[in-house]
């Protein structure tokens, strides 16, 4: 569950499982005999091989057979499975040493979609959600030697799931990142939170999880301010912690990327973090970051490593690529759709001075009177929270995107919102909602009453008449709130020139842009932009040969990398509104 989660477990002893993993492709999912009525022998999950000399019959050997990378997908790594949706079974075997008084987790930071595992034999549980960390504590379950981790792992796209069964980018099925064994003493720090205070300062608390939780002290340093405060816990484990305003508690932003040294000690456990201090509010139409009115200069952008495969980026590189060519581009801010992103995205956003739109997917038409896709978005927002509640650099949540109105849809949504706000009242609230219209357009979606930001998606030279209609359309909002163009964009496939009116050239995609800057630049609540795409990414929903193959042709750069023309047209914007 996600109230489980550890955080920050990078900074705990761990164990790395990541590696070559055998598997086994299983669409008739045979594997699965040993708890369903078959024979025992069969359950892949029990790790067997016959005994030699047997006449034992084990129809299956993990020993034998190939080998995925974990992380990564399946798709990518094997051409047969490039469309494959289904199971596979993984395997990874492990030595470990498990010591008296200490504690062990299995941690998984995404596995897509839904997975089920077994450690040496015995059922571990099981999770739903592709994007979301979880964690299995194995303490007493583990062998002094050789252990067997099998992982069932099911991508099948579903109705009532979270993504539903309609998308626009490719279902990468696997453990798509990294797999962790940490070692915890018995008592250990499993959650905190520190942040800037109302008075300036620091506010901080701490969650103990162990059998001596309750009325131990606490200690709160910052090393680079020598300042430390002290606090004991209460009778669950939770204690609060507060330093008061220095001169020396430099504030965030992305023209002073500011990390503080942050350690949290307990008297078994010790866990040190850095930290962005910054506070962000929505006041009227304008998003004040650092108590100053700030405009968004950002770009949208999937989780997708550069390279003519695509694919799940199998190292924290690959991810940096992405966010260090949204600094070149001129962005201050990076929208990461449409479902949470690998952690080590957001810490190098945080680094590189990129605020953050972080998103669940809930996206398009999910089965909103489901309980079952009410309780996974659910579990996937809290998730989401408790694992990046530290990271300065996350300034909204978003709920959704392109949602249709409906009564069961804004109930929905709604509960969504205030869950975000009960988890983290610290952050604004926001999702992209969809606008088509004539020229005069009104941003009223009801969903709008529960957002602190409005995100707007519209495609105004694209999918919604020609460019020039921009010249005639303008927006007004039925709140005073701030507006974020959450998506807005062309097709052009890289390399393909051609007339300005050509569909598909790199001159049309550019003359889209230039048209839309120039209507955005009228519209009164404009805080911000985050343009769809900052590279094209793999959707099988884009069959047009020759121009698409499978890609989504969106992007301001192509899937190696090389810049259309429309993105020196928003590069040159930023800098102006840099420079302003």
């Amino acid at each position: 569950m996600p109230a489980d989660l550890l955080q920050n477990p990078r900074a705990r002893a761990h164990q790395s499982l990541d590696g070559a993993w055998p598997i086994i492709v299983d669409p008739y999912e045979s594997g699965r005999w040993g708890y369903q009525g078959g024979p025992a022998a069969q359950g892949y999950f029990l790790d067997r091989r016959a005994a030699p000399g047997s006449d034992e019959l084990v129809e299956y050997d993990f020993d034998a057979s190939p080998r995925l990378q974990v992380p990564g997908d399946w798709n990518t790594q094997r051409v047969d499975l490039e469309l494959y949706e289904g199971c596979v079974w993984y395997r990874r075997r492990f030595a470990a040493t498990p010591a008296p008084g200490r504690r062990q987790l299995l941690r998984f930071e995404a596995v897509n979609e839904r997975c089920w595992a077994w450690l040496n034999g015995e059922a571990l549980g099981e999770h739903q959600g592709g994007f979301t960390p979880f964690e299995f504590e194995v303490t007493g379950r583990l062998r002094a030697g050789d252990n067997s981790l099998v992982l069932l792992v099911d991508n099948r796209r579903r109705r009532e799931g979270v993504p539903p069964l309609q998308t626009d980018w490719w279902n990468y099925g696997g453990i798509t990142r990294s797999v962790l064994l940490l070692d915890l003493p018995s008592t250990f720090i499993r959650d905190y939170g520190v942040g800037l205070g109302t008075d300036g300062g620091v506010q901080a608390w701490a969650q103990l999880d162990g059998p001596a939780s309750a009325g131990v002290a606490v200690a709160l340093e910052l090393p680079g301010l020598r300042a430390a405060a002290t606090a004991v816990t209460d009778a669950s484990g939770r204690c609060q912690l507060s330093l008061p305003p220095s001169p020396g508690l430099g504030l965030w932003s992305p023209a002073s990327p500011r990390l503080h040294a942050v350690a949290l000690a307990s008297p078994e456990d010790r866990v040190e973090d850095a930290i962005a201090l910054r506070s962000i509010q929505a006041r009227g139409a304008d998003i004040l970051l650092n108590g100053e009115a700030v405009f968004l200069r950002g770009v949208s952008l999937h989780e997708e490593a550069p390279g003519p495969a695509g694919g799940r980026p199998r190292s924290p590189a690959e991810g940096a690529q992405l966010l260090a060519w949204a600094k070149e581009l001129g962005c201050n801010f990076v929208r990461l759709a449409h479902y949470p992103h690998d952690e080590s995205m957001v810490r190098e956003a945080e680094r590189l001075g990129l605020m953050v739109w972080e998103e669940i997917p809930v996206y398009w038409t999910v089965a909103w009177e489901d309980a079952d896709a009410q309780a996974l978005a659910q579990a996937q927002l809290q998730a989401l929270i408790r694992r990046d509640r530290n990271r300065g650099a996350v300034i909204l949540w978003s709920i959704g995107n392109e949602t249709p109105p409906g009564e069961a849809r804004l109930r929905f949504m709604a509960g969504l919102a205030a869950t975000a706000r009960a988890l983290d009242p610290s952050r604004l609230v926001t999702a992209a909602l969809e606008q088509h219209g004539g020229e005069r357009r009104v941003v009223e979606d009801p969903l709008g009453a529960h957002l602190d930001v409005l995100g707007l998606n519209e495609y105004i030279g694209w999918y919604d008449g020609p460019p020039e209609r921009c010249r005639r359309t303008t927006f007004e909002c039925a709140w005073d709130k701030p507006l974020i163009v959450s998506e807005l964009g062309a097709d052009a496939k890289a390399g393909l020139h051609g007339g300005e009116a050509e569909r598909w050239t790199e001159e049309y995609q550019a003359w889209v842009y230039r048209e839309q800057l120039a209507m955005l630049g009228r519209v009164p609540n404009l805080r911000g932009m985050a343009p769809w795409i900052l590279k094209d990414f793999r959707s099988p929903r884009r069959p047009l040969p020759g121009i698409q193959d499978g890609w989504n042709r969106k992007g301001l750069l192509s899937e190696l990398g090389a810049k259309k023309l429309a993105w020196g047209v928003l590069q040159a914007h930023y800098r102006g509104l840099a420079g302003a």
